[in-house]
Parts: C-alpha cells; sequence; structure tokens
C-alpha cells in the first residue's frame, strides 16, 4: 500500500486552531472525519439543506480525488445526509472545502462547532480515453435498464 501525502491549510487559522485536522478514527477506517467550523450552532428543519464549512482547503495530488461522503451514524440517528454525495473535491481546488447537509429526518437538527459532519475519502484516479465508436460490444444485459437485472422486493 503506498502513502499518498495530502497537505491541509486552515483558511482562518487563529479562528479555527480549535477544529481538529481531517482524521481516521480507527485503524482500518477508509474514511477521513470532516468537522464543522462553524461560529455558531447552525439549525437545520426537516426538508431543509444547508452548506456548512470545514476552515480547511487541501491540495489533493494529482491523480486523486477527495470524496466526501455522508456518517452512517448521523443518517440513521438523525436523517442527516449529503445532498451530491460522494461529493468530490479536484485535484485542481485549493478554495475552503464546504459540505451539504440536508435533513431527511422529522426533526430539526443543530450542527455545532467542531462535530463530526462527513467523512472523506481519498481516491487514486484511473486516466480514461473517450473514444466515440458507432456500435457498442453486446452484453447479457444488453439495454435493460433501472430493475433489469431483477429486484427482489421487501416481504
Amino acid at each position: 500500500m503506498s502513502v499518498v501525502t495530502v497537505e491541509v491549510r486552515r483558511i482562518r487559522p487563529a479562528a479555527d486552531a480549535d477544529i481538529p485536522l481531517p482524521q481516521q478514527m480507527s485503524a482500518g477506517a477508509a474514511g477521513f472525519d470532516l468537522h464543522a467550523a462553524v461560529q455558531d450552532p447552525v439549525t437545520i428543519a426537516p426538508g431543509a439543506r444547508t452548506l456548512i464549512p470545514t476552515g480547511l482547503a487541501l491540495a489533493i495530488p494529482c491523480g486523486f480525488e477527495a470524496q466526501v461522503r455522508p456518517r452512517s451514524g448521523l443518517a440513521i440517528r438523525h436523517g442527516i445526509t449529503l445532498l451530491n454525495s460522494p461529493g468530490t473535491i479536484d485535484s485542481d481546488y485549493r478554495g475552503e472545502v464546504h459540505v451539504i447537509l440536508a435533513n431527511l429526518g422529522s426533526h430539526e437538527f443543530v450542527v455545532t462547532r467542531g462535530a463530526r459532519i462527513a467523512q472523506m475519502v481519498i481516491s487514486e484516479l484511473a486516466r480514461v480515453t473517450i473514444v466515440e465508436v458507432q456500435a457498442l460490444t453486446a452484453t447479457e444485459r444488453g439495454d435493460g435498464g433501472f430493475g433489469s437485472t431483477g429486484v427482489e422486493l421487501a416481504k
């Protein structure tokens, strides 16, 4: 397994020194937790969405991306998810990372300073060439769309 270095810069060093840097919470964790850098608590009403700052900018190495994903505990306990999941942070983006939180739950949810709001996974990208052709190779599935391979319904 290779080690990749991701440089992190605090956007507001003096104001956000208390916000932890992204960190893996266990030896086998794939994701790095991202924390809310809100100055005051932010309430998200049921059905609403809001942009939450992390206070961080990243330098993702060329050939990699960062994927921002929901935290499963927030999803199951409170109905909190990310709208553009996974959100992609490109290697050439140097602005502050924000997370779009959505409340799919039935109660208000309050985001507090330093709360773990999402997780970030660093992924290597394949270099791809797009080539236009007149016909595609045949497969057993063919052009069968949603549910075409069989969907088992809950009983």
